[in-house]
């Protein structure tokens, strides 16, 4: 028998909250109420079982991705599409892109069962969006996600080819070889910019560097997909020339990345500095408020 997952709106009346294990989603659709209704319940049919077919692939999504693939899950499939192009580059698992490619099948869920005007479909920061004429998506950017810092913001338009925004760092749910504290991604698909974000955040790195703690990672989730490689734990005092160090080595990877065509920016953020990748523009910084709706951290 399938397990049955958390279903239930929002006490706002317009959020739908899914949840089943560690996927945790909020979705806001716009449209007529009964385009919406439409859409949320196809949103639970999808979302029921999905854990489910993970997991039933999992020690092949925990596995180096390679070229070529024999899973057969769409979602599984989908996180591999996302992850592939790095795989001559260094050591990467499907799993870089679960939560991204998790939020674009709900996403597309929707879409096949409703008329809609705006979704987005945020799977603990990483966001996959629908954005219909006229219609635009502001997403707020923590310098970082454990504190009470600054608030910059980015205004995604209906004619931007950004669909999909996701952030990766050390202070994140999973771990990271680097020491960003968040590097945020635009992409055209929310898998596309979960994968890309996990590469860049690995890139923030002074290695050997004294004040950064590392430990293997399995030796912190004996199940981890990455096994005894260095995650890391804590980063000491650094000085701003390598911050500034750290930061460019990051950035020149996501110039790369932007120059292939498999993002359509980036913010990158280490000890209160940021350095920004693409075109996209952003806003003045502000003070945090008290509550902003679609804030991402890492």
């Amino acid at each position: 028998m399938t397990r049955l997952p958390q279903i239930a709106l929002l006490s706002d009346g317009r959020r739908l909250h899914l949840q089943d294990g560690p996927i945790d989603l909020i979705i806001e659709a716009r449209g007529t109420g009964h385009e919406v209704r439409a859409a949320y319940e196809a949103a639970a049919r999808r979302f029921t079982g999905l854990l489910d077919e993970l997991c039933a692939e999992l020690p092949a999504l925990r596995m180096g991705a390679e070229r070529q693939t024999s899973l057969k899950g769409v979602v599984a499939r989908r996180m591999h599409a996302a992850v592939a192009p790095y795989a001559s580059d260094g050591f990467i698992t499907p799993m870089a892109a679960v939560a991204g490619s998790v939020a674009e099948e709900i996403l597309g869920a929707m879409l096949g069962a409703a008329a809609l005007d705006r979704v987005y479909v945020n799977n603990g920061g990483d966001i996959a969006l629908h954005l219909g004429r006229g219609e635009h998506f502001s997403v707020g950017l923590m310098d970082r996600p454990d504190s009470d810092g600054v608030m910059r913001a980015i205004r995604i338009e209906a004619d931007d080819p950004v669909r999909g925004i996701a952030t990766s760092g050390r202070h994140g749910r999973s771990f990271s070889l680097g020491i960003a504290d968040a590097v945020t991604v635009l992409a055209a698909t929310a898998s596309q910019a979960d994968a890309a974000a996990t590469v860049i955040a690995n890139a923030v790195d002074l290695p050997g560097h004294p004040a950064i703690v590392r430990q293997p990672a399995n030796e912190l989730q004996p199940d981890s997909d990455l096994g005894a490689r260095l995650v890391t734990r804590n980063v000491g005092e650094l000085s701003r020339e390598e911050i500034a160090t750290a930061l460019e080595t990051g950035a020149e990877c996501a110039r790369q990345l932007f120059d292939r065509g498999l993002i359509e920016g980036a913010v990158l953020r280490l000890c209160g500095d940021m350095l920004v990748i693409g075109t996209k523009d952003i806003e003045e910084q502000r003070p945090r408020p008290l509550v902003l709706e679609n804030a991402v951290g890492a």
